[in-house]
This record gives C-alpha cells, structure tokens and sequence, in this order.
C-alpha cells in the first residue's frame, strides 16, 4: 500500500466493531478445519442456529479467495441495518460484475458443489428486490444468531486494540502508529507491506486508508475493487490478561455464554459445507 503525505494524514482507525466484517469473516471461521476448543461452543451455536441463512451465505464467501465486496459496505461502520440497506442498494451493474467474478473462481476452483440454485444467484445479480431482501434478511439473522450473544465481547476486543492504536496515532502520529502492527504488516515509509495471498500494489493517491480491527479476522484483508475506499481490516490485538487460547487466536469464546450442543450438529454441519476456510484475494 503506497501513502503520501495526504495519505498519512488521513489514515483512521474505525470507530468501532464492523458488524457486517464479521459477519462475513466468521464464515470462514466456521468452517476452520483446526481444532480449536475457544471457538468450538461457538461453532456449535451457529451450526446449529444458522443452517437457513448459511445456504444461501456460504456460496458467496468461499472457503478461500474472493468474496464479493458488496457484502461489507462502509455504511456498515454505522450498523447492522444501515449496512444492510447499502448492500440492498447495490447498483445493479456492480452485482453482476461482483457475482461474475465470483462464478469465474467457483468454476476454477471446484467449490461449485456448495453453490446456491442457480436461479437465485442469477435473480441477485440482477438486482431483482426479492433476491436482495433474501440476501439481506440471511445476513440480519445469521448476525443476531450467531454473533448477537458474544457482540459484547467482540466489541470489547475490538475498542481495546482500538485505544492502543489511537494512542501511538495521538502520541506520535500516522507512522508511528502503522508500525505497531507487528510482522504480518510491516511499514517502510512511504509503503505499507502486508502478508496478502497475491502480491499487488495500492496506491491510496490521497484517499487516506481506514484500518479496521476484527475479531474474527485470521490475516489482513482488504477489498478487491481498489477503485473503492481504502479499507484494511486486521486481526484485533488479545485482549490484556486473557488466557493462552485468546492469545494464540482471534475468535475467543470465553464469555460468550453459548450453550454447548455436542459435536452432531457440527458434524452434521461441516459434511454438507465442507470445513476449510481461507481469505479474499
């Protein structure tokens, strides 16, 4: 990512826990192959309260590689619902470009045996209001669902790396603050190198670059379009004093107050979706 002095100087953080982010990345994070015993109640959860929405979500956030970037709008910074009436506003010309896009790497790639009917995937890229309502409604429930009773706890990790970022941006400025992400994005005036899956170039050109820490984020990710506003959501820092598997992972459960349902319903769960997981390219 290359930065001018404008750049620089319009560099942000974001307020707050992006509902739409991680809601999308969960789903990559539900289908993580790796035992994990901090997300398993969670896991649980959500396979066994999402199965509806998941259908038709899951074909469009692959396992790995491109999502479409409609589905995280900036509107959705402001919450769940103004988020999703960005995504229900989605220019027409854009579905079809995006979910085109998204066919091409399904037919390459042989994750089209989880794709949704094609009927509705068709009905979506052209925008019609039925299929986008659909789309919107699955994203609401599966976020009420399956995040709603650990938010607190997302938000809560989100604010705190938050606050350390604003510290060295208020302290020290926009440099300083970019160099306190550790090894997966390393600055050297005036670029930003991140571990990405394809090597690339974005040139801010003076839009500035807002970061967005996650809670669900693996790795840094960042939308396809470069021709959109520069976002760049990055793995929220552990909570202070949390335990060996909050430290090691992203995606902590404690506190999440989900009941644990046995392993049956994710089982059930990961034989019909599969159970890899992976990043937007």
């Amino acid at each position: 990512m290359h930065f001018t002095a404008e750049d620089l100087n319009r560099t942000r953080i974001a307020e707050g826990a992006d509902p739409l982010w991680e809601t999308v990345l969960s789903l990559h994070r539900l289908r993580d192959s790796r035992t994990e015993p901090a997300l398993a109640a969670w896991r649980q959860h959500a396979a066994r309260h999402g199965p509806g929405p998941l259908r038709r979500l899951l074909p469009l956030v692959p396992p790995r590689g491109y999502f479409p970037d409609f589905l995280t709008p900036v509107a959705g910074a402001a919450g769940v619902e103004p988020g999703l009436e960005a995504v229900m506003t989605t220019p027409r010309r854009r579905l079809r470009s995006e979910i085109g896009l998204l066919a091409g790497q399904s037919q390459r790639s042989g994750h089209g045996q989880h794709a949704a009917p094609d009927s509705w995937m068709r009905s979506l890229a052209d925008g019609e209001p039925a299929a986008l309502r659909a789309l919107a409604r699955s994203l609401r429930t599966y976020h009420h669902t399956a995040l709603g009773p650990g938010w607190p706890l997302i938000g809560r990790r989100v604010e705190a790396d938050r606050t350390l970022r604003q510290h060295a941006l208020r302290q020290e400025g926009a440099e300083a603050m970019l160099r306190t992400f550790g090894p997966a994005m390393r600055w050297r005036r005036p670029v930003l190198e991140v571990a990405y899956p394809r090597d690339g170039d974005l040139r801010l050109e003076g839009r500035g670059l807002l970061l967005v820490p996650s809670y669900f984020c693996t790795d840094p990710v960042t939308l396809a379009d470069t021709e959109l506003p520069p976002v760049l959501v990055y793995p929220a820092a552990p909570l202070a004093g949390a335990g060996p598997a909050e430290r090691d992972r992203p995606g902590h459960a404690e506190g999440l107050r989900l009941r644990t349902y046995g392993s049956g319903a994710l089982r059930g769960f990961q034989t019909r979706f599969g159970s890899l997981t992976g990043t937007r390219f």
